[in-house]
């Protein structure tokens, strides 16, 4: 098996990587968004500009 970063051997105190050095720079493609599945695209979770509609029950 082979380190899916530099392509060396991978050791077996890192694997699937080869050295500490990899796992790292693999982690830090994740946390900035390196890698990304497709997919639809999220709802927005900012709040709407308009107020929410008052319930009609209370006049």
């Amino acid at each position: 098996m082979t380190c899916p970063v530099c392509k060396k051997p991978t050791d077996p105190a890192y694997r699937p990587f080869c050295s500490r050095r990899c796992a790292d720079v693999d982690l830090g493609r994740w946390l900035t968004g390196g890698y990304a599945l497709p997919g639809d695209p999220a709802e927005s979770t900012e709040p709407d500009d308009e107020p929410p509609p008052s319930p009609s029950w209370r006049h």
